[in-house]
């Protein structure tokens, strides 16, 4: 099953107020793509918030769905650049209370997992960034059922969209597997403290997976643009380290901090990386 919504919560719903810190501007909570060396971290966000849209191929005229929306950054990029409606559906409490405080026009957020939602009619495009990895826990991995889960992810998000409509689609991937007990001890503590229950898949299962229903039209994949996003990420929380441990307390801050440094490590190390795709419905 995928990620309960007490999971989600507690990966999420630190507070509103911590994330603010030392995410963008926009709350991107996702890999940025950077396009030259001294690009911040907020316009880094923005491109990446205009290849998925356009990978979408959403204008003024169509409708949108963007699945795990988290702080609704997509959609409040949908509504600048010009949507007849963009919805957003996450199982985040905290994130979707900050979602509906945008006051977005043209814009509706819900409290949903994916299994259960159920469009009254169907979309132009969707949009989902790095939700898929809350889909397929550790142990059913092992059982050999991720790309069976995954397949029946992308077959559901078939059916919510008009005949050949566009997916633009965003993922983490895991890849090499680390040789020290430190190294191996530290992603397993991202994967139990900070994202319980989730497991980033491989990009093998996800080409595997997206088939019969959607077609890859365009794929890219952004390892080093996900290192240099948690490092400015790491960068910024750690800027606010005094703050973080008065209000939030040490074990937070000494949690986040294993946590991105072993990000940063990690698309370093090819352990991870990430992977953007734009997908074509199969009519």
């Amino acid at each position: 099953m995928t990620s309960t919504q007490e999971q989600i919560d507690l990966s999420y719903s630190v507070s509103n107020d911590f994330f603010q810190l030392w995410l963008d501007e926009n709350m991107h909570y996702t890999s940025a793509v950077y396009t030259h060396e001294g690009q911040s971290l907020e316009e880094a966000q923005e491109n990446k918030a205009r290849i998925l849209y356009d990978f979408a191929e959403m204008d003024a005229t169509k409708t949108i769905l963007d699945i795990g929306c988290g702080w609704g950054s997509m959609v409040d990029h949908a509504v600048r650049r010009g949507i007849k409606r963009a919805d957003g559906i996450t199982l985040s409490t905290e994130q979707l209370a900050w979602a509906k405080d945008r006051k977005l026009p043209n814009a509706n957020f819900i409290l949903c997992d994916y299994q259960d939602y159920a469009p009254a009619e169907p979309y132009d495009g969707l949009v989902s960034v790095e939700m898929i990895d809350h889909l397929c826990s550790p142990a059913q991995a092992k059982e050999g059922k991720a790309v069976e889960i995954y397949r029946r992810y992308f077959n559901k998000c078939a059916e919510w969209v008009r005949p050949g409509s566009c997916f633009g689609f965003q993922a983490i991937l895991r890849n090499r597997i680390p040789r020290t007990r430190k190294d191996l001890l530290d992603l397993q503590f991202t994967a139990d403290i900070i994202f319980p229950g989730g497991l980033n898949p491989r990009l093998e299962e996800l080409i595997m997976a997206v088939n019969p229903r959607w077609e890859i039209e365009e794929l890219h994949t952004r390892r080093t643009h996900y290192g240099r996003t948690t490092a400015e990420w790491l960068r910024r929380m750690r800027a606010n380290e005094a703050l973080i441990r008065s209000k939030w307390g040490d074990q937070v801050f000494d949690d986040y901090d294993r946590y991105l440094a072993t990000c940063v490590t990690a698309f370093k190390a090819h352990w991870s990386s990430d992977v953007q795709m734009k997908l074509r419905r199969i009519d």
